[in-house]
C-alpha cells in the first residue's frame, strides 16, 4: 500500500482502491467541486448514495474529469424506501441515469432494515449477473444480517460498508467478514473528528509529522480496511490522501486498537427498523 491507487481484490476478482472519497451530506456545486479536487488529487474511488441527493453532481464531475471511466471506481446505494425486488430494479436505473453511467462498480444495500433485504439482494444479483454492476455488497450489516442474507443467495457480498474507527473496531464483524471473503469498508473513519485530540493518536502523529486523521486512515489500510473519508475542503481532501509515505509499526497499530470503546457516532443498524 504505497500509492493512492493501490487496490484490494474483492471476492469476485474486481479491484477496489483502499482509499476512496466520501460524499455524504455534500450537495450541489459543493460536492461537484469536491469530487473534482479529489480526482485531481489522485483519488480513484468515489462513494455516493441515492439518499445523498448528489449522484448527478458526482457523475458530472467524473464525466468532466478527463480520466478514463475504467480508472474510476464508483459506489452507490439503494435507499431504504426503495428496498424490494421491483423497486430496487427501478431505483438502480434511476441511479444510473443520475450518475450518467451504464455500469456501476459497486452497488450496496444501504441499511438492512427488517424483512426486505433478501428481495433487494435478489434484484441486485440479477443486475450483477446481467453485467450492470461489477460487484454487489451491503452497508451497515451486522454478522446476523449477513448470515441471514447468505442463506438464500448465490452471490456472497463483496463489501460490507460500516461505521468503523478506533472507537468502534467491530472485531467480531471483521473476523466474520475476513473468513467469508467480504471486504470491510469504513464510513465515518475519523469518528466525525472526535478523536482529533486523543493523546495516543497525537503522539504517533507527532512522530511521523502527520495529523491524527492521517494516522487513523493509515491504520485503516494497514488493517486491510477500505476507507472513505469525506471533506469538501480542498486542503483536507489532499491531506487525507497523503498517507502513503509512512508505515505504522505493529506496536502502534495495537495502541490504536486499544482505543476501542464500542462507541458509535451513527445509528446502530439493529435500531433502524423499517
Amino acid at each position: 500500500m504505497k500509492h493512492i491507487t493501490d487496490c484490494t481484490i474483492l471476492n469476485n476478482g474486481v479491484t477496489m482502491p483502499w482509499l476512496g472519497f466520501g460524499t455524504y451530506q455534500a450537495k450541489g456545486n459543493e460536492v461537484y467541486e469536491a469530487v473534482k479536487v479529489a480526482l485531481a488529487a489522485g483519488y480513484r474511488s468515489i462513494d455516493t448514495a441515492a439518499v445523498y441527493g448528489n449522484e448527478q453532481e458526482v457523475g458530472k464531475a467524473i464525466a468532466e474529469s478527463g480520466i478514463a471511466r475504467n480508472e474510476i471506481f464508483v459506489t452507490t446505494k439503494v435507499w431504504n424506501d426503495d428496498q424490494g425486488y421491483d423497486s430496487t430494479l427501478r431505483a438502480f436505473e434511476e441511479s444510473q441515469k443520475r450518475l450518467g453511467l451504464n455500469v456501476i462498480d459497486l452497488y450496496l444495500i444501504h441499511w438492512p432494515g427488517q424483512d426486505k433485504f433478501k428481495d433487494t439482494w435478489k434484484a441486485m444479483e440479477r443486475l450483477y449477473d446481467e453485467g450492470s454492476i461489477r460487484a454487489i455488497g451491503v452497508s451497515n450489516f451486522h454478522v446476523h444480517h449477513l448470515k441471514e442474507l447468505m442463506k438464500d443467495s448465490h452471490v456472497v457480498p463483496a463489501v460490507d460498508q460500516v461505521e468503523l474507527h478506533p472507537g468502534l473496531i467491530q472485531q467480531e464483524l471483521q473476523d466474520f467478514c475476513g473468513a467469508q471473503g467480504i471486504q470491510i469498508e469504513a464510513w465515518s473513519p475519523l469518528m466525525k473528528g472526535k478523536l482529533g485530540d486523543n493523546s495516543t493518536l497525537l503522539g504517533i502523529a507527532q512522530k511521523y509529522g502527520k495529523t491524527p486523521a492521517q494516522i487513523i486512515l493509515r491504520w485503516d489500510i494497514q488493517n486491510k480496511i477500505v476507507t472513505i473519508p469525506k471533506s469538501v475542503t480542498p486542503s483536507r481532501i489532499r491531506e487525507n490522501a497523503d498517507i502513503f509515505d509512512f508505515e505504522l509499526s505493529q506496536d502502534e497499530l495495537k495502541q490504536i486498537d486499544a482505543l476501542n470503546g464500542n462507541k458509535r457516532v451513527g445509528t446502530d443498524p439493529d435500531k433502524l427498523i423499517f
